[in-house]
C-alpha cells in the first residue's frame, strides 16, 4: 500500500501540473488497464525459465516502473472516488476468506463455485 506521505506527494505532483482535469474515473482505470498491459508485454510469449532469467537483468527496473505506474493511477482513483485502499482490500481478502476455506481449496486452481 502507498503511505500517506507518499500518496500526498503524489497528490501534490498532479495538482502542480494540473492534471486533476484529465483524471477522470474512467480515464484512471483506463490507465491501470494500459499500464497492466504494459506490464503483461514483458512476460508475453516467455517461459518460467526465461522470466527468471530476465528478472536477473535490467528488465527487472522496466517491470517496476510499470507496476508504480499502476500503483500511482490505484492511488488516484481511490482517493478522488474516497476509497481507503486499505480497508477495501481487507474487506475484500475477508470476503475471499469464507469464498476459498483453505481446507477446501487448497491446491486447487478451480473457481469456488466448482469445488
Amino acid at each position: 500500500m502507498i503511505s500517506n506521505k507518499l500518496k500526498k506527494k503524489l497528490l501534490d505532483f498532479r495538482k502542480a501540473r494540473d492534471w486533476e482535469k484529465f483524471h477522470r474515473p474512467k480515464d484512471l482505470a483506463l490507465s491501470i488497464v494500459l499500464e497492466a498491459a504494459e506490464l503483461l508485454e514483458h512476460f508475453q510469449w516467455k517461459t518460467d525459465n526465461e522470466i527468471e532469467e530476465m528478472l536477473k537483468d535490467d528488465l527487472k527496473k522496466d517491470i517496476s516502473e510499470e507496476v508504480a505506474d499502476i500503483a500511482f493511477y490505484l492511488t488516484y482513483l481511490c482517493h478522488d472516488l474516497g476509497l481507503d485502499l486499505e480497508k477495501i482490500a481487507a474487506e475484500k481478502l475477508d470476503k475471499n476468506n469464507k469464498k476459498y476455506p483453505a481446507d477446501k481449496v487448497r491446491g486447487s486452481a478451480k473457481k469456488y463455485n466448482q469445488y
